[in-house]
């Protein structure tokens, strides 16, 4: 072997070998429980060692474009821009990767003194010692990086941080606790930065407070809006806490309603393989939706032309009587589909715009079809949440569902209201569910997946109701 890249190249080999036996019949799947994180931890240490070996290559490519002009240079030799692209291109990761190999690299590397040629020592000295001998990887590194980066913390006190990160990472911290994850080596980081620059947060909530931002861009021809942005911390918190008080961390415990109908399923297959098909990021949008719809009847929202903020949706009576036709939002021209002004309209008012011949407004009708307060308390009573089975938003986040619709003559009755969620109470007429009153109680017909019966259910999530149930049948 004449140089290190023949050495590695065998150790290649070698471990490729390991790898075919690994994924042979009689490899990992013949292997006992107890054989498995024995075999993860193995892996990881070569892991960390392999990387340890990009991260002291990558610093000597490092040094070499800082002391040779530019027609000289690695990078200019073999094409490439800059020595992230050569990393990536070299080793096949993704940039970010490469990315992290070169912050790596300038933070555990040793540079050269120009004016002697001496060794420097590595900005962290111990860590550098934790990666050579296979300890800490490539994250673990990166993650120490990125908590002192913007602090000032003098040279002294990040030596002793540094010593006291490259122990708990080798599992020898003064708490004798085993080796430490890169995640809780990111954490250790960020209380040590933390404490030895205390006024050092100031600078980074400032450019926080200048990079924060919000944007809506136009529709797309797939009919999505598409969001940008960056939240503040505290913002980005509060919107989780709402989005955890429409989304209940048990719904994935259960089996969850489908919402769009589809072919039967074997009834041999568990019912939760076929149940709820949303997306997590569909989840958050949709209870966006509801945090915003709740923000506008709150009444605690600033006014905007007098009124509290309104989405109006525009449709001509026509269309909505017949199911033909098109909708339209205020300020966008592309039309909406029926069922979104249907959808709005059964939890809104209705303003009916009479108009002449020649455009011009004839009369203004107000329809009362809004459940009040009182009306919306004793179907909460009643139905206790999202009437759907599987589904958990809670009562105070649904919205009222007209059962035969206003503009069909259903009165705005409790015998006719029951609670939805906002995603059902959109999907209600292509979602494969049915519900219908009988005498003023609601009644539930699934889809074929969850019901092959086909059979109308009382429904309800009153605790109150329940229990009367079953005294009844006791």
């Amino acid at each position: 072997m004449t140089n290190l890249a023949d050495a590695l190249d065998a150790l290649g080999d070698a471990l490729a070998d390991v790898t075919q036996t690994a994924f042979a019949a009689g490899g990992l799947r013949a292997c006992g429980d107890d054989v498995l994180p024995a075999v993860l931890a193995a892996a990881g240490r070569l892991r960390r060692e392999a990387e340890a070996i990009l991260s002291e290559a990558a610093a000597h490519v490092l040094e070499r474009e800082d002391l040779a002009a530019h027609a000289d240079r690695l990078t200019t030799r073999y094409g490439c821009r800059n020595v992230v692209e050569l990393v990536e291109r070299a080793t096949r990761v993704s940039g970010r990767t490469a990315s992290d190999v070169i912050t790596a690299a300038r933070a555990v590397g040793r540079p050269v003194a120009v004016s002697t040629g001496a060794l420097l020592p590595a900005e962290f000295p111990r860590l550098r010692e934790a990666l050579r001998v296979g300890e800490v990887g490539l994250d673990g590194v990166v993650g120490v990086v990125g908590a002192f980066r913007g602090r000032v913390v003098g040279r002294v006190e990040l030596l002793a941080a540094d010593e006291e990160l490259a122990a708990a990472a080798c599992g020898q911290g003064a708490d004798a606790a085993p080796p430490a994850s890169a995640d809780e080596l990111r954490s250790y980081a960020q209380v040590w930065a933390a404490y030895l620059d205390q006024d050092g947060s100031e600078p980074a909530e400032s450019q926080a407070l200048r990079k924060r931002g919000f944007t809506i861009g136009r529709r797309a021809e797939d009919g999505l809006v598409p969001v940008r942005g960056n939240l503040l911390p505290e913002v980005a918190a509060q919107l989780e806490l709402g989005f955890d008080s429409v989304l209940n961390p048990r719904v994935d415990e259960v089996a969850a309603p489908c919402f769009t109908e589809s072919e039967p399923v074997d009834r041999d297959e568990p019912i939760e393989s076929a149940a709820e098909l949303r997306t997590h990021a569909q989840k958050q949008h949709d209870a966006l939706a509801v945090l915003l719809t709740a923000a506008a009847t709150s009444g605690d929202l600033p006014t905007l032309g007098g009124a509290a903020p309104t989405l109006v949706v525009a449709v001509r009576e026509e269309d909505l009587a017949t199911g033909r036709g098109y909708a339209h939002l205020p300020g966008d021209d592309e039309p909406i589909s029926l069922s979104v002004a249907r959808h709005i309209a059964c939890t809104g008012a209705v303003q009916r715009v009479v108009c002449g011949t020649g455009g011009r407004i004839v009369s203004i009708e107000t329809l009362d079809r809004v459940f009040n307060h009182h009306q919306r308390r004793g179907i909460t009573l009643r139905d206790g949440g999202c009437l759907i089975p599987g589904c958990r938003v809670p009562p105070q986040w649904c919205e009222i569902h007209h059962v035969q619709e206003h503009s069909r003559g259903g009165p705005t009755h409790t015998d006719n209201g029951v609670l939805l969620c906002w995603f059902h109470h959109r999907t209600i007429d292509s979602g494969g569910w049915r519900i219908q009153m009988v005498d003023g109680v609601p009644y539930v017909r699934g889809p074929h997946w969850w019901d092959s019966h086909m059979k109308w259910r009382p429904a309800t999530k009153s605790p109150t109701r329940m229990r009367e149930a079953i005294a009844l049948r006791m």
